[in-house]
């Protein structure tokens, strides 16, 4: 017999393990790698990234940048370096030769409004200058140098302008506050095209030479970089693998556990839910699982071979109405839902415990949930590790999303549930 609840309990969207898998290898990837190079990641590592796990180069930016902050320095500095290096190489080339243009109009304004005759105005040009010939030398592509350099000398001329402009308007003001005002110049309106057309042969220049001399300044060829951080990545990938476990998942819930505890005597409840946690703690031993996690009257528990999660969790199903019987004092009887699933998981140092974010503990759960009450669902990934298969479990079927799972009762025994104060009669 077919189970008519099932589609109507199932209201999780289960994501599908590989992309989920690509997400978290990709995670981990990023975060060795971060560590192994003891510091942020520059354009050649994400891009290894992206290359290595096949998840997209944007996708890996953000992602990058959404690591917890545990991992990431928590200096407003480095923050704000972590944001810039968020975007793409392009857009920060020409987000920085705009700053750089900027602030070289600036400088340039107040040189010529103040006459600085010291040449510490000069100075700082000039650094401005080298800084915008350098961010235009490390771009990708030539058009993003010839851009970038156009931005820089197109904005250099027109900041100043601006500023000049808005010195004129406040001069007067100024002149009769009794404060220096300086003397009146302007900037030629050919001089915001010839800047931008300058500063875009200029970059070109500076692209191709850097080009050319990468070897004498020491810098190496970004495909040699790409291909040292793929190295890299390959030997992480495989010490990631080495942590990676084929595990089974075994998830339980008591049914109507709230409304048991809101009716029941509370030393009662407390006495029968300790009971019964110590009741999933001997089976799950006994069969060489090991308890993964409890939450509420939820328990997971963890198997390396599917078979013993199958026999653990029947053994907890046929089990319940020895426990009702002798250690349940709550006057009703109770009932589980379980679940079960099967897959592979990152377990760093190997520890089944250690694993908290898994799509085989969420599927697991989703089995458990789908599951009647008194049932055991248990994943068709699961069942073809079961000797006999499909046979083992049973015929009737639920179905959770794309996931078939295979449902297995116990043979119902009725026996007596005492309260707290109750005796057995004879």
């Amino acid at each position: 017999m077919s189970v008519p609840v099932a589609e109507e309990r199932t209201e999780t969207t289960i994501v599908p393990s590989e992309a989920e898998d690509r997400i978290h290898e990709m995670l981990a990837l990023a975060s060795r790698l971060r560590a192994v190079r003891g510091g942020d990641l520059d354009d050649e590592a994400v891009a290894a990234v992206a290359e290595a796990t096949g998840a997209p180069l944007e996708y890996v930016r953000l992602a990058i940048r959404g690591l917890p902050e545990a991992e990431q320095k928590t200096n407003p500095v480095q923050r704000l370096r972590n944001s810039f290096l968020a975007f793409d190489p392009d857009v920060r080339r020409y987000a920085m030769g705009g700053l750089l243009g900027g602030a070289m109009g600036i400088l340039a304004a107040w040189s010529m409004v103040t006459q600085d005759h010291s040449g510490f105005l000069s100075s700082l040009i000039f650094v401005g200058a080298v800084a915008s010939l350098w961010n235009a030398a490390v771009s990708r592509h030539e058009r993003t140098a010839a851009v970038s350099g156009a931005i820089s000398g197109g904005l250099w001329a027109l900041v100043a302008a601006l500023f000049l402009f808005v010195h004129t308007l406040v001069r007067p003001v100024l002149l009769a506050m009794g404060w220096p005002a300086g003397s009146l110049m302007g900037i030629h309106p050919a001089m915001m095209a010839l800047g931008a057309v300058g500063g875009a042969a200029v970059g070109v220049l500076a692209y191709v030479a850097l080009g050319k001399n990468r070897s004498v300044l020491g810098l190496r060829d970004p495909s040699q970089e790409r291909h040292l951080m793929l190295q890299q990545l390959q030997e992480i990938t495989e010490k990631l693998k080495s942590d990676e476990r084929f595990v089974t998942f075994l998830s339980a819930d008591i049914v109507g556990s709230t409304k048991l505890k809101a009716v029941a005597d509370p030393l009662s409840v407390e006495f029968t839910f300790t009971e019964y946690h110590r009741f999933v703690q001997a089976i799950v031993t006994r069969h060489g699982g090991r308890i993964h996690s409890t939450a509420g009257d939820g328990v997971t528990a963890a198997f390396e071979n599917p078979q013993n999660g199958f026999t653990a969790a029947k053994a907890l199903m046929a089990g319940l109405f020895e426990f009702n019987a002798f250690r349940n004092r709550t006057g009703q009887a109770i009932e589980l839902r379980t679940g079960l699933h099967t897959g592979s998981v990152l377990a760093p140092g190997k520890d089944l415990t250690a694993v908290n974010f898994a799509h085989v503990i969420d599927i697991a759960a989703h089995m458990q949930k789908a599951a009647e009450p008194g049932a055991l669902v248990v994943s068709e990934e699961t069942v073809r590790y079961l000797p006999g298969g499909a046979s083992t479990v049973g015929t009737e079927t639920v179905s959770i999303d794309d996931i078939t799972g295979y449902v297995w009762r116990p043979t119902r025994v009725s026996v007596p549930v005492f309260a707290a104060g109750e005796m057995p009669r004879n």
